[in-house]
């Protein structure tokens, strides 16, 4: 276990002086994170991958520091383009450790797959017939990944909804499957297909789709933090905090970029991790519309101390094997990082990263405003946009921050100025 996650002054370090800091601070072998000193993967392996490869895009990737999940010290990898995203949720989780840090917990790793039925003449008898079959049905799908169900996995339930639609009602059967540590597509998908002969038998109709849904609502992760106004800025900002984040709860036009600020987290851990981020997001978007109105998937209260007390609830479909998580060195050396043993934890983890974010997000809006952090480090990029290098990057940057212009122009003028003063 990681001995600690409070690194400091960890982004005044040399990159390759950070990495042996956080092998030190896991205790890994000194090899363990040599997969991130590149793209951590050759044109042969990205060939096997994905068709037509023609190249690769590099990601970078950080460690979140200074958090506490569940009593452990972690150290979390985060693979993003977007500057101050490390950065704000590290410094969250340095706010949270006075009080204990981050307190998850996750739901069973449960998927499922819809298979539709067309052509039936009686879909509420249909719906009777098929339950009758349950067990018939789990078992067949069982039937088709024994190793599945030998290490504890397998079919769960069987549901079926009839869904009133024009011009005719829509016939669904939910496979819901144990997918261990797996994300469980393919699981799923593979035991649909095998079910949905029987299904349009029983049913007297004919089977279209059979395939998972990302809406993972059985699978969720629950994450929660208590900060002291001390630590954030004191009791005014908590309550700004709490009445900026309440606007999400109620209109979805402020709940799209709220949101957006927690899958900035959520997604940099899931990349990082070699997970899928669209079958993440997908869920997690889905999940915030799911009374009908699209709302924010986290809460902010206060409680009767007077601390901040901000939550998070969405689903959480990652997975430690198969896919990309085992064969992307990186996404190895990643998940090796994280030091956790199932995807249950690595699920509560990403989810402590995403409240984390957001309540650094929420934070900058109700305090400062969210360009001060932020183009900040923004700056760095123009810099190198209009031609900065070395030492010129920093110098530009800064002077961008002071003259408040984080502009690509600007930052030109700029470097024109230095270069002809020279």
């Amino acid at each position: 276990m990681a001995t600690t996650s409070r690194l400091s002054g960890l982004r005044n370090s040399a990159v390759d002086d950070r990495r042996v800091t956080v092998i030190k601070a896991i205790g890994l072998d000194s090899d363990a994170l040599r997969a991130l000193e590149g793209s951590g993967l050759s044109m042969d392996q990205a060939d096997r991958m994905v068709e037509n490869v023609i190249g690769q895009l590099g990601v970078p990737v950080g460690v979140a520091t200074n958090f506490i999940v569940n009593g452990r010290e972690v150290l979390i990898p985060m693979a993003t383009e977007e500057p101050s995203v490390i950065a704000a949720a590290s410094n969250v989780a340095r706010m949270a450790r006075p009080t204990g840090g981050i307190v998850t917990t996750a739901a069973e790793p449960l998927m499922q797959a819809q298979v539709q039925l067309l052509e039936v003449a009686d879909p509420f008898g249909a719906k009777a017939r098929i339950l009758e079959a349950r067990q018939e049905i789990l078992d067949l799908a069982d039937a088709q990944d024994p190793r599945l169900v030998e290490v504890g996995g397998g079919a769960r339930d069987l549901l079926v909804r009839v869904i009133d639609a024009s011009p005719a009602p829509h016939l669904v059967a939910h496979l819901v499957v144990d997918v261990g540590d797996a994300m469980g597509a393919n699981a799923v998908n593979t035991m649909a297909e095998a079910i949905a002969p029987r299904l349009a038998e029983i049913t007297g109709g004919r089977s279209l789709l059979r395939i998972l849904t990302n809406l993972a609502d059985r699978r969720v992760v629950r994450a929660r933090v208590v900060i002291d106004p001390d630590e954030i800025g004191g009791p005014a900002v908590v309550d700004d905090i709490i009445e900026g984040a309440r606007l999400a709860v109620d209109d979805p036009y402020r709940a799209a970029t709220h949101n957006k600020g927690i899958m900035n987290g959520v997604t940099a851990v899931v990349l990082a991790t070699g997970n899928d981020t669209r079958a993440v997001e997908a869920g997690a978007h889905s999940y915030a519309a799911r009374d009908g109105q699209y709302r924010s998937l986290s809460r902010f209260e206060k409680d009767a101390d007077g601390r901040l007390v901000a939550t998070l609830e969405m689903p959480m479909a990652v997975g430690l094997v198969g896919g990309a998580t085992k064969s992307h060195p990186a996404a190895r050396a990643g998940v090796v990082m994280t030091e956790v043993t199932t995807a249950a934890e690595l699920g509560e983890l990403i989810a402590a990263v995403g409240l984390a974010q957001n309540v650094a997000a929420v934070r900058a809006l109700a305090a400062e405003g969210i360009q001060r952090g932020h183009m900040g480090l923004h700056a760095r990029n123009v810099a190198v946009a209009a031609g900065a290098s070395g030492e010129e990057i920093d110098v530009v940057a800064a002077e961008l921050v002071r003259r408040r212009a984080v502009r690509t122009d600007v930052a030109e003028q700029v470097l024109a100025e230095r270069r002809s003063a020279r």
